[in-house]
């Protein structure tokens, strides 16, 4: 249910497998909520495109939009819209989301905002007409396969060969283990030096492999408490050194403590996830 009444509802729709792992599960949203409504989104360690096609969207500080790419961030933000509102959102791995985006460096949009069309070229304005005139989610999201693997094969074509492999590797490696695993072990892993993967990666990732680790953490530990567990316990689980400590990186990250983020989670409308 959407906050003060109407209807807020989610489609999901899984992408083609030929698309790899980098692309998470198609998420179209239709808001008819009919009053303001926002969400804390915190960082995910996920590029975001955002695709509108009813409505604008509503970023605190950041202005009004239809569509959106918000690059890997590293705090959370409060968005919102009017009330009604339509589009879909893809989250994409950095390493999966480099192919579509030309020759913008992901390190430019890290903690940014943009207009997809700044980013990607008026393909996307393209995109979402066709969205919008489709007749419903089972089209929009077979629209989705077939739009990204024509993207992914000229981008082939242009000579995208993706990230090294070893940052790739890193990146498994991190996503893995929630973030919990050395950033000197996943280095040795890869067989590179620490100070080199931390280059590398932070060149085709857009942040630091220091830095995803921790947000890697974060959505862990914010999975672990709205299941229930107890902040000491979810500390010790997710690789912080007590609770104090994941109270004080909670609190950096999102602008909440943990108990209130949770109290605040349960009340408001999930009309876009982090």
């Amino acid at each position: 249910m959407c906050t003060g009444g109407g209807r807020c509802q989610w489609f999901y729709g899984a992408p083609d497998a030929r698309l790899g792992r980098g692309i998470g599960t198609y998420r179209g949203f239709r808001s008819a909520a009919g009053v303001p409504q926002e969400r804390l989104v915190v960082p995910s360690g996920r590029v975001s495109l955002l695709i509108g096609f009813g409505g604008e969207l509503r970023i605190r500080d950041a202005g009004r939009h239809t569509s959106l790419v918000s690059g890997l961030h590293t705090r959370a933000r409060v968005l919102g819209h009017g009330g009604d509102v339509q589009g879909v959102e893809l989250a994409l791995a950095p390493w999966a989301a480099r192919r579509f985006f030309g020759g913008t460096a992901l390190t430019e949009l890290t903690d940014t905002l943009a207009d997809p069309a700044d980013v990607m070229g008026a393909r996307t304005r393209d995109l979402a007409e066709a969205l919008a005139e489709a007749p419903g989610w089972p089209e929009r999201f077979a629209l989705l396969d077939e739009t990204l693997l024509r993207w992914s094969a000229e981008a082939e074509a242009a000579g995208d060969t993706g990230p090294a492999p070893a940052v790739l590797e890193a990146w498994r490696l991190l996503e893995r283990s929630a973030g919990a695993l050395q950033i000197r072990e996943v280095a040795a892993a890869t067989g590179w030096s620490q100070r080199h993967l931390e280059t590398r990666f932070r060149e085709q990732i857009g942040l630091g492999p220091k830095r995803l680790a921790r947000i890697l953490r974060l959505n862990r530990a914010i999975r672990l408490l709205t299941e229930g567990d107890r902040p000491a316990e979810t500390a010790a689980r997710c690789g912080y050194y007590d609770q104090a400590h994941l109270s004080r990186d909670f609190t950096a990250l999102t602008g909440l403590p943990p108990g209130r983020f949770l109290a605040d989670r349960g009340t408001s409308s999930a009309w876009i996830a982090g």
